[in-house]
């Protein structure tokens, strides 16, 4: 049976990923909603743009009339909240495009996936889904044990986080109050192909290859759970289509690394795969101050997606980043492009 997946933010890092995932293993029709920020690449769709079951529609989550006209148009069986500013750093910048996208444009989605959901048929209506995908960063902040479950208390550190954390409480109402069928994903770090190189994995992959400084802050200490991006887009279709309305899903990748580690991996596979003449790669590395509020530890506890819906990540973290520094090495177009105009690799964040 084929459905129709309304995916927003669907130019973005994991949001491809998933518009990749539905368009080649699966007979599904889906339709990108992306404003095509600095994040957002259409370059990433394009193993999938040319498919007769693909539509891509340049739009902002917050603009209400425009969201309605495309629900009227695609009318959507399910629909994929991926669109978000994600940056801490940017974050902490700039709060205020944080504040607008995902927490009103969360608000404007929210009420014109309400109204199309109060048009459909019962069965339609039955089967309907939003999907809202979240972070582990709402939680803030673990010390050396423990991990977020799905009912740990939310206490977001960064502008981002509190963004975030905002939506979820917004998605969590319009479901309990208005009935909308929601389900609700919170996600660990995220790596692999087509990563904006802004983030610590793909910004230290593409420094090491032009033989720039490998910032790292504070002591290198400070821990994530790593989940590789396509196990992370299998376990977000798994949520949409066989996920309990009403249920919250936390998704991780079974990795603790802490900063520095991660980093020193990415030098050990670069000093196998293209080794530099003036020495090991780890010579790169360098300390600089830390990020303002930086949460020391991040881990999740994803049984309950194991136990109740079987979803259990594929790659390990050596896996992955091995994958995803040969994805780096082979598709320089799609960074250099990025690295010549959008971003060019500064700090940001520093407050």
């Amino acid at each position: 049976m084929s459905l129709k997946f309304l995916v927003t933010g669907g130019a973005g890092f994991i949001g491809s990923a998933v518009v990749r995932k539905l368009i080649t293993e699966t007979p599904h029709n889906v339709c990108v909603v992306d404003k095509l920020t600095y994040a957002g690449n259409l370059a990433s769709l394009a193993p999938v743009s040319s498919s007769n079951r693909y539509r891509f529609e340049q739009a902002d989550i917050g603009d209400g009339e425009r969201m309605r006209a495309i629900f009227a148009e695609v009318d959507p069986d399910i629909v994929m909240h991926l669109a978000a500013e994600s940056h801490v750093d940017r974050s902490i910048d700039g709060p205020g495009d944080f504040i607008q996208t995902n927490i009103v444009g969360t608000f404007a989605l929210l009420q014109e996936a309400l109204r199309h959901w109060r048009g459909l048929d019962d069965a339609r209506k039955s089967a309907f889904r939003f999907h809202h995908i979240s972070t582990d960063e709402v939680f803030g902040s673990l010390g050396d044990e423990g991990f977020f479950r799905e009912d740990t208390a939310y206490q977001p550190n960064s502008p981002y986080s509190a963004s975030k954390a905002a939506s979820d409480h917004l998605v969590r109402a319009w479901h309990h109050t208005y009935g909308l069928p929601t389900v609700m994903t919170n996600c660990s770090n995220n790596y692999g192909p087509y990563h904006f190189p802004e983030k610590l994995i793909p910004l230290m992959i593409i420094n090491a290859l032009e033989g720039k400084p490998l910032p790292v802050y504070g002591n290198g200490m400070n821990v994530r759970d790593w989940l590789y991006v396509d196990d992370h887009a299998d376990a977000l279709l798994t949520v949409a289509q066989t996920g309990i309305i009403g249920e919250t899903y936390n998704i991780g990748g079974h990795n603790e690394k802490a900063n520095i580690e991660v980093v020193k991996g990415i030098c050990t596979i670069l000093d196998e795969l293209r080794p530099d003449p003036a020495g090991p790669h780890e010579r790169l590395i360098s300390y600089v101050t830390d990020r303002p509020g930086h949460d020391a530890r991040y881990a999740i506890d994803a049984g309950k997606i194991s136990r109740e819906l079987g979803w259990t990540p594929k790659e390990t973290f050596e896996t992955g980043l091995r994958r995803t520094v040969e994805w780096y090495l082979a598709n320089a177009g799609w960074w250099g492009d990025i690295r010549s105009g959008v971003y060019r690799g500064e700090r940001l964040g520093a407050a």
